[in-house]
């Protein structure tokens, strides 16, 4: 499951006893109840909401072929002795935790917590096995366009055809041969080590950004010279009997499966992820190999299966692998096997933050939270709130992988308030 964190600048939380004019459409099935719980998990995802109606405009999931109008749960919550100014965003498991609702059933769970100084966080939690969190992007541009009274700009297409699997396969042995050093049976899947890890927002500023790309030369991106960075900040984590080092990347395959702006496959709402990954010895990563060198290992890896032929191989694989479930080796430390250090890089630049004004103005804050319990680290980078080219960067890892993070020398800070809220 993913989550994000969005909070709400200024005072405007209103609860509504039925919707505004201008209020979100509710199909059929919704449930916009508020409905007491005691638990809460940090698996959701979190949009801001300053002004929060009483309902939920998301009813009705499709899953394996059947209907099901079960509504979306959602809570209404208040947080009266606390100071949104004060919460310690950064700090996961201190300050954000508590604001993301548990998911018991369906695909999707909604929380709106009110603060004492009139400010809101809203919290949804969705089933990943249902969709990725690009399908879920699309669901949080239309929900907050209908708040505003606009048009959904893309309606989602459920088409299933659109990712069918071909028969007979014309699959190659290259392609294959990639396909199963990237994924293998659930079956076959060693478990991973006991996690211990913990949860961190941090900040990144557009000069740094700049900097590591600068530093990492032509033809690299942004988000290829960070991971080569982080990659290298994993090796120096790493504990002495830790011999390679694991580092993947989630790659989208819509455009790859049709470039044209235009396709259907621009509001395909369902998961179409791969995970490449590289491994590397330490002693490589902290010696031998220079920041650009990283780069480069990063930028062959990830174009080898952001293809056309990988990504339609990949589902008639799967298809004939049915109805076992399948597993990323990546989360597993791939070919260096599950004692590797590893790290999944996830990127949330993607993420509609100018788009999710329900109405109020754009959120002042919005974060991934992606709490999963393996062993392998998890990175989600995502654009700030302020439009700046700053970056946003959840990180779920071990606690030795944050130390090395928060040194001098690295492009992680602190994520202050003062930077949040102004």
């Amino acid at each position: 499951m993913r989550a994000r964190l969005s909070v709400g600048r200024t005072a405007t939380y209103a609860r509504t006893a039925k919707p505004p004019a201008h209020g979100n459409a509710v199909p059929h099935g919704t449930d916009f109840g508020a409905r007491q719980r005691t638990e809460r998990t940090a698996e959701g995802f979190a949009v801001q909401n300053e002004h929060a109606h009483g309902n939920v405009g998301f009813a009705v999931a499709t899953f394996a072929g059947q209907t099901l109008p079960r509504g979306v749960d959602f809570t209404e919550a208040s947080a009266d002795n606390a100071i949104l100014r004060e919460l310690r965003l950064g700090m996961v498991e201190e300050g954000v935790e508590m604001l993301v609702p548990a998911k018991k059933a369906g695909v999707m769970s909604v929380q709106v917590t009110k603060f004492k100084c009139g400010g809101a966080v809203v919290g949804c939690t969705f089933d990943h096995r249902v969709c990725d969190a690009y399908s879920f992007n699309m669901f949080l541009v239309a929900w907050a366009t209908t708040s505003r009274g606009g048009s959904t700009p893309l309606a989602p297409s459920f088409c299933r055809s659109l990712v069918a699997p071909r028969d007979p396969s014309p699959r190659t042995p290259s392609t294959d041969a990639l396909i199963e050093r990237l994924f293998s049976p659930l079956s076959s899947t060693p478990l991973p080590p006991a996690s211990t890890s913990v949860n961190r927002i941090y900040h990144i500023s557009s000069d740094d950004v700049a900097a590591l790309q600068a530093s990492a030369g032509p033809p690299y991106t942004k988000l290829e010279a960070f991971t080569a960075h982080l990659w290298q900040l994993c090796s120096r984590a790493a504990s002495e009997c830790q011999r390679m080092c694991c580092m993947g990347m989630v790659v989208d395959g819509r455009a790859r499966i049709s470039p044209s702006p235009d396709s259907a496959m621009k509001a395909y709402f369902g998961n179409v992820l791969t995970i490449p990954y590289g491994v590397i010895s330490m002693d490589d990563l902290r010696l031998r190999m220079s920041l650009a060198d990283v780069a480069g290992d990063v930028h062959r890896w990830v174009r080898e299966a952001a293809t056309y032929e990988h990504f339609r191989g990949l589902v008639d694989w799967v298809e004939a692998l049915r109805p076992e479930p399948a597993a990323a080796r990546a989360y597993f430390g791939g070919t260096g096997g599950v004692e590797a250090m590893t790290c999944i890089m996830s990127s949330g630049m993607g993420f509609p933050t100018g788009e999710a004004d329900f109405g109020w103005g754009t959120p002042a804050f919005a974060s991934y939270h992606f709490p999963w319990p393996g062993g392998a680290a998890y990175v989600m980078p995502m654009p700030s709130a302020r439009g700046d080219g700053d970056w946003i960067v959840y990180v779920h890892a071990a606690p030795e992988l944050m130390k090395v993070m928060e040194e001098k020398q690295t492009v992680f800070k602190t994520l202050k308030n003062s930077y949040v809220f102004g």
